[in-house]
Protein backbone atom coordinates (compact mmCIF):
# COMPACT_ATOMS: atom_id res chain seq x y z
CA UNK A 1 0.00 0.00 0.00
CA UNK A 2 2.92 2.31 0.50
CA UNK A 3 3.58 2.33 -3.21
CA UNK A 4 -0.08 3.07 -3.96
CA UNK A 5 -0.09 5.94 -1.47
CA UNK A 6 3.02 7.38 -3.10
CA UNK A 7 1.56 7.08 -6.59
CA UNK A 8 -1.67 8.84 -5.60
CA UNK A 9 0.19 11.67 -3.88
CA UNK A 10 2.42 12.06 -6.95
CA UNK A 11 -0.69 12.23 -9.13
CA UNK A 12 -2.09 14.92 -6.83
CA UNK A 13 1.08 16.94 -7.22
CA UNK A 14 1.09 16.40 -10.98
CA UNK A 15 -2.49 17.64 -11.34
CA UNK A 16 -1.73 20.65 -9.14
CA UNK A 17 1.31 21.44 -11.29
CA UNK A 18 -0.79 21.09 -14.45
CA UNK A 19 -3.47 23.29 -12.86
CA UNK A 20 -0.94 26.04 -12.20
CA UNK A 21 0.68 25.77 -15.62
CA UNK A 22 -2.70 25.75 -17.40
CA UNK A 23 -3.89 28.79 -15.48
CA UNK A 24 -0.72 30.77 -16.23
CA UNK A 25 -0.76 29.67 -19.86
CA UNK A 26 -4.36 30.76 -20.31
CA UNK A 27 -3.56 34.15 -18.73
CA UNK A 28 -0.56 34.67 -21.03
CA UNK A 29 -2.51 33.72 -24.18
CA UNK A 30 -2.67 36.90 -26.30
CA UNK A 31 -5.97 35.98 -27.96
CA UNK A 32 -7.90 35.68 -24.67
CA UNK A 33 -5.88 37.14 -21.82
CA UNK A 34 -8.15 35.67 -19.17
CA UNK A 35 -8.55 32.37 -17.31
CA UNK A 36 -10.12 29.51 -19.24
CA UNK A 37 -12.36 28.17 -16.48
CA UNK A 38 -13.35 24.74 -17.79
CA UNK A 39 -9.87 23.25 -18.02
CA UNK A 40 -8.69 25.06 -14.90
CA UNK A 41 -11.51 23.72 -12.74
CA UNK A 42 -11.23 20.24 -14.28
CA UNK A 43 -7.53 20.05 -13.39
CA UNK A 44 -8.15 21.42 -9.90
CA UNK A 45 -10.91 18.88 -9.25
CA UNK A 46 -8.67 16.10 -10.63
CA UNK A 47 -6.06 17.10 -8.05
CA UNK A 48 -8.69 17.10 -5.30
CA UNK A 49 -9.96 13.66 -6.32
CA UNK A 50 -6.47 12.17 -6.47
CA UNK A 51 -5.71 13.71 -3.08
CA UNK A 52 -8.92 12.25 -1.67
CA UNK A 53 -7.98 8.78 -2.89
CA UNK A 54 -4.45 9.17 -1.51
CA UNK A 55 -5.83 10.26 1.85
CA UNK A 56 -8.28 7.34 1.93
CA UNK A 57 -5.63 4.77 1.02
CA UNK A 58 -3.28 6.15 3.67
CA UNK A 59 -6.08 5.96 6.29
CA UNK A 60 -6.83 2.38 5.22
CA UNK A 61 -3.14 1.54 5.58
CA UNK A 62 -3.09 3.02 9.08
CA UNK A 63 -6.29 1.11 9.91
CA UNK A 64 -4.50 -2.14 9.00
CA UNK A 65 -1.85 -1.26 11.57
CA UNK A 66 0.73 -0.70 8.85
CA UNK A 67 0.70 -4.31 7.64
CA UNK A 68 2.19 -4.46 4.18
CA UNK A 69 0.34 -6.05 1.31
CA UNK A 70 2.03 -8.89 -0.59
CA UNK A 71 2.69 -6.44 -3.44
CA UNK A 72 4.91 -4.39 -1.13
CA UNK A 73 7.03 -7.26 0.17
CA UNK A 74 10.05 -8.54 -1.72
CA UNK A 75 9.75 -12.06 -0.27
CA UNK A 76 6.07 -12.54 -1.25
CA UNK A 77 4.91 -15.37 -3.48
CA UNK A 78 2.30 -15.05 -6.23
CA UNK A 79 -0.23 -17.08 -4.23
CA UNK A 80 0.00 -14.74 -1.24
CA UNK A 81 -2.22 -12.15 -2.93
CA UNK A 82 -4.73 -14.65 -4.32
CA UNK A 83 -7.65 -14.88 -1.89
CA UNK A 84 -10.67 -17.12 -2.30
CA UNK A 85 -13.31 -14.94 -3.94
CA UNK A 86 -16.19 -17.39 -4.00
CA UNK A 87 -17.94 -19.54 -6.53
CA UNK A 88 -18.56 -18.24 -10.03
CA UNK A 89 -20.35 -19.85 -12.96
CA UNK A 90 -18.32 -19.41 -16.12
CA UNK A 91 -21.03 -21.14 -18.18
CA UNK A 92 -23.90 -18.94 -16.99
CA UNK A 93 -25.87 -16.87 -19.49
CA UNK A 94 -27.84 -14.98 -16.84
CA UNK A 95 -25.35 -12.08 -16.48
CA UNK A 96 -25.86 -11.39 -20.18
CA UNK A 97 -29.64 -11.23 -19.70
CA UNK A 98 -29.16 -9.05 -16.65
CA UNK A 99 -26.86 -6.69 -18.57
CA UNK A 100 -29.39 -6.46 -21.40
CA UNK A 101 -31.99 -5.03 -19.01
CA UNK A 102 -30.26 -1.68 -18.29
CA UNK A 103 -29.13 -1.50 -21.92
CA UNK A 104 -32.72 -1.75 -23.12
CA UNK A 105 -33.75 0.63 -20.32
CA UNK A 106 -31.28 3.30 -21.45
CA UNK A 107 -32.35 2.91 -25.06
CA UNK A 108 -35.94 3.24 -23.88
CA UNK A 109 -35.20 6.46 -22.02
CA UNK A 110 -33.39 7.87 -25.04
CA UNK A 111 -35.79 6.86 -27.79
CA UNK A 112 -38.86 4.70 -27.18
CA UNK A 113 -40.48 4.86 -23.74
CA UNK A 114 -42.70 1.86 -24.43
CA UNK A 115 -39.61 -0.36 -23.95
CA UNK A 116 -39.36 0.46 -20.23
CA UNK A 117 -41.70 -2.39 -19.15
CA UNK A 118 -39.72 -4.78 -21.33
CA UNK A 119 -36.50 -3.66 -19.62
CA UNK A 120 -38.13 -4.12 -16.20
CA UNK A 121 -39.29 -7.60 -17.22
CA UNK A 122 -35.80 -8.50 -18.42
CA UNK A 123 -34.40 -7.27 -15.12
CA UNK A 124 -36.78 -9.43 -13.08
CA UNK A 125 -36.21 -12.50 -15.27
CA UNK A 126 -32.43 -12.02 -15.18
CA UNK A 127 -32.33 -11.63 -11.39
CA UNK A 128 -34.56 -14.62 -10.74
CA UNK A 129 -32.70 -16.74 -13.26
CA UNK A 130 -29.29 -15.92 -11.83
CA UNK A 131 -30.34 -16.37 -8.21
CA UNK A 132 -32.08 -19.71 -8.82
CA UNK A 133 -29.58 -21.03 -11.35
CA UNK A 134 -28.47 -23.90 -9.12
CA UNK A 135 -31.96 -25.04 -8.16
CA UNK A 136 -32.77 -26.80 -11.46
CA UNK A 137 -31.18 -28.52 -14.43
CA UNK A 138 -27.80 -30.24 -14.56
CA UNK A 139 -26.32 -28.09 -11.81
CA UNK A 140 -29.07 -28.46 -9.21
CA UNK A 141 -27.82 -29.04 -5.67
Amino acid sequence: MKSQIGIWWMLTGFFLLCFGAYTVWSLLDPSHGRIEWIGTIALLFSAFMAGLIAFFVSLAHKGQKGVDLPEDRLDAEIDDADPELGHFSPWSWWPLVLAAAPAVGMIALATAHFLIPIAAGLLVVGLIGWVYEYYRGNFAR
